[in-house]
């Protein structure tokens, strides 16, 4: 029977009893969205493999369950899958060379393994560190990135951490989909461009005036509208929020009385305006910097509830479009909580940033609000007094 001879080719032994049906959808703790994101995409991976998957998590996370998961997937549906734990698959390859060995030979094992149709790799970084192991390793990665043959690893660590030639090639995002089931937490609050965490505690909702004089009702009506949506999505932060109006129309406000909810219900949040962003991470590469460029954008990029303040503003260039698309990109496979705010209209966000645009304002994605109101403290004074009746002026 064709099913049965897939399962003994597949290598997966007693892993056969790992699907996706039996795993919980929000991993141990049951409310995880990097679980749920990383469930989500290796489902779809199942269904049609393509690039690389790579998935990193502690022990315990379920990164071996969702790995096994997509191969019984792929041996229910008829297709040959190779699933081999790399420090078995070493001794394994280290055995052929034994002339009497009753197995594949050594040249056998080594193309069946690098020239699978589908091949897991489970527990990449777990075998010891040892010039032969490297150079093994890094034979059959660079093997099945050169033909970007569909391959799925686990690991422990983060993927930047791993030996160099093997985190050049598991991070290329042209091929691989890196999938964190936990977050890499550092603190409740981070920050890039210097909103200290005392001035973000001075905008919470209570203090958002929506009712303020000298607003027209159109304009009273839009921000009840932002002021309700953000509140509602404080509450239970999922997707994109987008946040769009003229310069101090209150969106930074609702955007850190976000924020402030999130901490103050034991999440984590990364604040960060856009152009200080980008000069971080360009000052990130140079020798001698506090935080080194890979961390600061894996920081940015699995944050709890990431802020991106002041979108727009930034100068254009092909390294900072980039640089965005990926963090937009990632979050949003990923499902993570992003909160943009900005002063651009759609068109011009469109027009210079196309496919971020495509990504943030997608409906299945998130929302977007539109405030139409002027200046949040300023507008009302100046309309307030354009209100009042003037008092003629004396001829003198």
């Amino acid at each position: 029977m064709r099913r049965s001879r897939l399962e003994r080719l597949s290598n997966l032994g007693s892993l056969t009893r790992f699907a996706f049906d039996t795993l919980l959808p929000g991993g141990r703790d049951q409310e995880s969205p990097w679980f749920q994101a990383a469930v989500a995409a290796a489902q779809a991976f199942a269904a049609q493999p393509a690039g690389w998957l790579v998935i990193s998590g502690p022990s315990g996370s379920g990164k071996t369950h969702l790995a096994a998961a997509i191969a019984n997937a792929r041996v229910a549906l008829g297709a040959p899958a190779l699933f081999m734990v790399v420090p078995d698959l070493l001794d394994h390859l280290r055995a052929s060379f034994d002339a009497g060995a009753e197995d594949l030979g050594y040249d056998q094992l080594f193309e069946h393994v690098r020239n699978a149709p589908l091949l897991l790799l489970d527990d990449l970084d777990a075998a010891s560190s040892t010039p032969w192991v490297r150079e093994k390793l890094f034979q059959i990665v660079n093997h099945r990135y050169n033909a970007a043959l569909p391959t799925v690893f686990t690991c422990t660590a983060r993927p930047r951490d791993l030996d160099d030639r093997l985190a050049t090639r598991l991070c290329d995002e042209a091929l691989a989909t890196i999938l964190a089931l936990a977050p890499q937490r550092k603190g409740g609050y981070r920050q890039v461009g210097g909103l200290a965490r005392e001035r973000l505690a001075e905008s919470q909702f209570r203090d958002f005036d929506v009712r303020g004089a000298g607003l027209r009702p159109d304009e009273r009506d839009s921000l009840d509208a932002a002021f309700r949506t953000a509140l509602a999505y404080a509450g239970d932060p999922q997707g994109w929020l987008i946040l769009q109006g003229s310069n101090g129309c209150g969106k930074t406000h609702l955007a850190c009385a976000v924020a402030n909810r999130v901490l103050a219900g034991g999440g984590d949040v990364f604040f960060a305006v856009v152009p200080d962003l980008l000069d971080h991470l360009r000052a990130s590469f140079a020798p001698g910097s506090d935080v080194g460029y890979d961390e600061l954008f894996d920081d940015v990029r699995n944050a709890g509830l990431l802020v991106l303040d002041d979108l727009g503003a930034q100068a254009t260039s092909p390294w900072a479009e980039e640089k965005l698309y990926q963090i937009v990109n990632y979050r949003t496979v990923a499902g993570l909580p992003t909160v943009v705010t900005t002063d651009r209209t759609l068109d011009e966000l469109s027009a210079a940033h196309p496919r971020i645009v495509a990504r943030i304002v997608d409906p299945r994605a998130g929302t977007l609000v539109a405030i139409d109101a002027p200046h949040y403290r300023l507008g009302r004074v100046l309309a307030t007094v354009a209100s009042q009746p003037k008092t003629p002026r004396r001829r003198g």
